[in-house]
């Protein structure tokens, strides 16, 4: 089998993600990372939280902590946060570790001594009154464009405009809040991406055919529009620091790399801290996964998931920087795009705090509910929009009426009427044989569409299957067939569990915790399926008459009317 290296946009540290981060990267990464692990192959989903550049002093600063311990502590918060998504990471670093100061600055060394760097003098804004240099978002002011007082020195906020801190009227810093400014010169490295735009565009040509269209429009924009020189340094007292060895000057003004440069390297640092954890006796080989020098004798497939805003970096300046080393680094096979999930038509906002995010939602209910949701309403074609209504309608459709009623009354029925084992009955027959066939044909394009990254259709596939096994009951209503052929219920029910069980296995990628409750509903000694081939998928036959079942609690409750209310009144919204 394949190896897959898969990671997801690394979540920034400054506050808890939205519902729209989580759909946009690190929930269909998992998804997609826990089915390629049912189907054997060897998988490594890395993700980390970005925990460098000027908001996190700031959020630090308006703490009154050490911007460490600030880092620290909400990196424990938003890996709560996954851990109750079900988000099943193999490793969940940090961009301040040190293997990814090590990994930083040995690119940047090596890209200097390739040519791609250059230290340059440009003017910045600079505060007496702090007693330093500014960097874009220090520097806070009222918006030309559209008045807003709290605009920052990299881009307003309120009309989306990118400025440039001497675009702004009255500024201020943001750290003291004198307006008593300077603009003097100072000193910064910049990576030379225009030498590499050629060599960017070959790279990409070879891959863009593959990609969602959302990724390669992306991608082939800013080729067209040409990749300029970039400043990869900051003055900021938190990042990865300027080697003194090749930068002797720059590191003694205290500069570091600024956080576009060194985040994408996290994901080569995070599978290196996953080595450094290993327990003891257990060797793990960060390299295998990352550098490619055995001549592809063991090559892996490196998928990435990612919202919109994040292509730009991960189709063409960070391959530019992998290319620039000169050395082996993997680059990224597919990268699978998504659109925006907005609330009632607008933006996410963490600094607004309007919408749902992750731990609230996780407050309101269990984890598989969003994640199915979420997962059957991806953002993939266009955006899409978060309403409570479409919510409520979609819980109480997919999972509380078509999948959670069919393991309600299947298994409450037979335990009243045949006890508790699995009853026996009947051959299959004729019914049987056609919802085996059917049944193998909805599972295998469930596969193609998880295949091809395709997650509504998937989402929509995966609805089917589990609107088969309630077609099957509806035709041979065993609460009638009882009264004349008792055999024939029996068959009925046991050919229903069975579907429970097969449910319960090919569902685990979307909703993990309730596919573990239908699994475990039944006492099989040694269940250690995986998944579930076509041709288990015709008999229908894992769960045999005479094992031990037990009715779980309800598996999805029903969202009321009453719930739509109080969800609204709390998060606010308007049907569209």
């Amino acid at each position: 089998m394949a190896r897959h290296l898969i990671t997801s946009a690394l979540p920034y540290i400054n506050g808890i993600k939205h519902l729209g981060n989580m759909v946009g990267s690190m929930l269909p990464a998992d998804v997609y990372a826990r089915y390629l692990r049912q189907r054997g192959h060897d998988v490594l989903y890395i993700c980390a939280t970005d925990e460098h550049g000027t908001p996190a002093e700031l959020a630090a600063k308006a703490q009154g902590i050490p911007v460490a311990d600030f880092c620290a502590q909400a990196h424990d918060a938003q890996k709560a946060v996954y851990d109750g998504f079900a988000l099943a990471f193999d490793y969940f670093g940090r961009s301040s570790s040190p293997q990814n100061v090590e990994i930083t600055q040995h690119f940047a060394r090596r890209l200097n001594e390739n040519g791609f760097i250059e230290e340059r003098a440009i003017r910045q804004v600079y505060s007496p009154a702090d007693g330093r240099f500014l960097p874009d978002r220090y520097v806070e002011g009222t918006c030309p464009h559209c008045g807003y007082d709290k605009a920052r020195g990299d881009q307003c906020e309120n009309c989306t405009r990118v400025l440039d801190p001497t675009d702004l009227i009255d500024p201020r810093s943001a750290i003291s809040g004198s307006t008593d400014l300077e603009v003097r010169e100072t000193k910064h490295l910049f990576l030379l991406q225009s030498k590499l735009q050629h060599e960017v565009e070959e790279w990409v040509s070879r891959h863009e055919a593959d990609w969602p269209q959302l990724a390669s429009s992306i991608a082939r924009k800013w080729l067209t529009e040409g990749l300029h020189d970039r400043a990869i340094t900051r003055d900021l007292d938190w990042g990865v620091p300027v080697p003194a060895d090749t930068w002797p000057e720059l590191a003694a003004e205290g500069k570091v790399f600024y956080v576009w440069f060194d985040a994408p390297i996290e994901y080569i640092a995070a599978t290196k801290e996953w080595s450094d954890a290993a327990p003891a006796g257990e060797i793990r080989d960060w390299k295998s996964w990352w550098y490619e020098a055995d001549g592809g004798e063991n090559p892996v497939r490196y998928t990435e998931f990612m919202a919109k805003d994040n292509v730009p970096f991960h189709t063409v300046m960070f391959p530019a920087t992998e290319l620039g080393v000169r050395e082996p680094w993997k680059k990224v096979d597919y990268v699978k795009a998504f659109n925006w999930l907005t609330y009632y038509g607008g933006k996410f906002s963490t600094s607004q705090k309007r919408g749902v995010f992750t731990d609230q939602a996780l407050d309101v209910l269990p984890a598989d509910y969003w994640r199915y949701f979420l997962i059957a309403n991806a953002p993939e074609s266009d955006d899409s929009s978060f309403t409570w209504e479409h919510f409520t309608a979609t819980v109480n459709k997919d999972l509380a009426d078509t999948l959670g009623n069919f393991v309600n009354r299947v298994l409450s029925f037979s335990k009243k009427r045949f006890g508790d084992e699995v009853p026996a009955g009947n051959a299959p027959g004729e019914a049987e044989a056609k919802l085996g066939e059917q049944i193998a044909e909805l599972l295998g394009e469930y596969e193609s569409q998880m295949e091809a990254l395709q997650f509504r259709k998937a989402a929509a596939a995966l609805r089917a299957l589990w609107s088969a096994g309630n077609s099957y009951l509806e035709e041979k209503a065993p609460w009638l067939e009882i009264k004349t052929d008792k055999d024939g219920a029996a068959l009925t029910l046991r050919t229903a569990m069975n579907l429970i069980h097969l449910y319960a296995v090919v569902s685990e990628p979307f909703i993990p915790a309730t596919a573990k409750i239908m699994r475990e509903a039944f006492s099989l000694a040694d269940d250690t399926a995986t998944w579930v081939t076509a041709d288990e998928a015709r008999t229908l036959a894992s769960v045999p008459a005479g094992i031990p079942f037990t009715v779980p609690p309800v598996l999805f409750a029903k969202l009321q009317d009453e719930d739509l209310a109080a969800y609204k009144e709390r998060f606010g919204g308007t049907e569209e």
